[in-house]
Formats: structure tokens, C-alpha cells, sequence
């Protein structure tokens, strides 16, 4: 055989092991002692905490679209509020699923 040709062979053997030897991928379901701080940042994301950085964000957005006789700073501050809510949910959803 010629050299490229046993090259191709290896890599495509060594695919193939890599493959059958993977495991299903667990993102997000392991290290038990980090949950206590998941938990926490979850909450603030999503409690009183995360609502009133969204309010805020909108009333500075309105604020400085006042001040500047532009819309855009308060869109700003209402898509970051829907970041707030939204992204945590997302984000949960990504690490928790089993591939």
C-alpha cells in the first residue's frame, strides 16, 4: 500500500474507534457541588433580583432615549429585559439535554 493510502486507512480506523468508544454527552447533569450556586444564580436571574435589574435596564433605556429623542435606548433596555427572562430557561434547556 502506499504511504497516503495507510494514512487514510489509520485515520479513518482511528474515526471509527473514537466514534464507537464515545459516550452520550452529559453537559450540565454532573458536579454536585456546584449546584448550590447554580441554584442561587438561578434564582437572582429569575427572582425579584433579575426582574429588577430588567426594569432598571428599560427605565435607563427610557431615560437616555428622553434625553438623546431616541426610541432605540429603550429597546435596548426591553430586550435585555427579555434576556433576563429568556435566557436562563434557554440556557438550562442546552446543559440539561442528553445528546
Amino acid at each position: 500500500m502506499s504511504k497516503s493510502r495507510s494514512t487514510a486507512a489509520l485515520s479513518t480506523a482511528l474515526a471509527l474507534v473514537l466514534t464507537l468508544a464515545a459516550g452520550s454527552a452529559l453537559a450540565g447533569t454532573t458536579g454536585a457541588e456546584f449546584q448550590t450556586m447554580y441554584t442561587t444564580l438561578l434564582n437572582w436571574a429569575t427572582g425579584f433580583l433579575g426582574k429588577s435589574i430588567a426594569i432598571a435596564a428599560f427605565i435607563l433605556g427610557a431615560g437616555i432615549g428622553i434625553a438623546r429623542s431616541s426610541p432605540i435606548p429603550a429597546l435596548v433596555g426591553v430586550v435585555f429585559a427579555l434576556f433576563m427572562v429568556y435566557v436562563p430557561t434557554i440556557i438550562d434547556t442546552i446543559m440539561t439535554s442528553v445528546i
